[in-house]
């Protein structure tokens, strides 16, 4: 796969520079056209699952085992996001990517990196305007740092409703919120992929469809679509989900989970038929990472990164696509 070209001289875009080319576009948005034709899946690993390992541990261990890129969650262990010299730490990160041959996916959903007693707190839901905007501050710098990394898009999510705030008023929040976000996200050229998270306001793939409406529906908002929520909640098929979500992916993460339960699992723990899923996927066309994201067991995160590779590609391996030589 050959590496995004990366913007590693200043971590924040001059304001009247022309966006560089980006991948704002690279999902198929008419849903009425040409089937996309099937691409290989290229597959990645959450370091949320590797907080024990230094991050440039953590990117070699991956490049050994074969992955094509990471799915870098920044955080005070990874790129912390709020510590100094961010531009000049992200351009010493974007150097040892390429060095090792990842691509990057960021992802920003630390528990405790803007806050040590609140977990994924404050959120773009919060009550309080200055919170609010500490979220949005955070957001803003990773679309900087995925901009220097060349990173595939930069996700997110909304936040659970706080206490005491009707669903109108928290949708309104997040519509405000994210609005500078994106502005930044569109200066770049790095779209930002939103993940349907269950508990969350925006919780569903159907959510999703109504932020991007209230929106209207800008090119620099696109899907994080997590596998295994599919299976915790939506009322179609994981597989059917993947299809539905085609046209606004630009993010996917992966792991097993039981119906009704959010509790991300290893492969083969949870219920999951996974080739139908990998099948659906590459039949969309999309082209960006696929991350393994076990967050709780970074206690054996190299253990659970060298199984969950091999599985993947057994998966891919067992599509109709596949056998007739479509997929590797």
């Amino acid at each position: 796969m050959t590496p995004n070209p990366r913007r590693t001289e200043h971590s924040e875009p001059h304001p009247t520079s022309p966006p560089s080319p980006s991948p704002l576009t690279t999902s198929h948005r008419d849903t009425g056209g040409p089937t996309p034709t099937p691409h290989p899946l290229n597959f990645g690993y959450g370091t949320n699952g590797l907080t024990d390992l230094r991050l440039d541990d953590a990117l070699a261990l991956l490049a050994d085992l074969g992955y094509d890129g990471v799915g870098l969650t920044l955080d005070h262990m990874h790129l912390d996001p709020l510590a100094p010299e961010l531009a000049t730490r992200t351009a010493q990160v974007a150097r040892r990517l390429d060095a090792l041959g990842l691509t990057v996916t960021v992802e920003t959903g630390a528990r405790y990196v803007l806050d040590p007693r609140r977990k994924h707190g404050p959120s773009l839901l919060d009550p309080d305007p200055d919170d609010r905007a500490r979220r949005v501050d955070l957001l803003i710098r990773a679309v900087r740092v995925a901009a220097d990394l060349g990173a595939h898009a930069v996700h997110c999510f909304s936040g659970v409703t706080p206490v005491g705030t009707d669903e109108d008023t928290a949708w309104k929040r997040l519509a405000e919120a994210l609005a500078p976000v994106l502005d930044a996200a569109t200066r770049a050229g790095v779209p930002l992929a939103v993940e349907p998270e269950p508990g969350h306001l925006l919780a569903s793939l159907a959510d999703f469809h109504h932020l991007r409406r209230a929106l209207g529906d800008p090119a620099a908002l696109g899907l994080t679509l997590d596998i295994g929520h599919c299976q915790c909640l939506e009322p179609l098929s994981p597989a059917d989900c993947v299809r539905a979500a085609g046209p606004w992916l630009r993010h996917v993460q992966i792991e097993d989970m039981r119906r009704g339960v959010h509790e991300h699992l290893p492969f083969g723990d949870g219920e999951i038929d996974f080739p139908p899923v990998l099948e659906a996927l590459a039949a969309t066309g999309y082209q960006a990472l696929t991350v393994v994201e076990l967050p709780r067991h970074s206690h054996a995160g190299p253990h659970f990164a060298e199984q969950s590779l091999p599985f993947l590609h057994r998966a891919a391996r067992a599509t109709p696509h596949s056998r007739e030589g479509r997929i590797p």
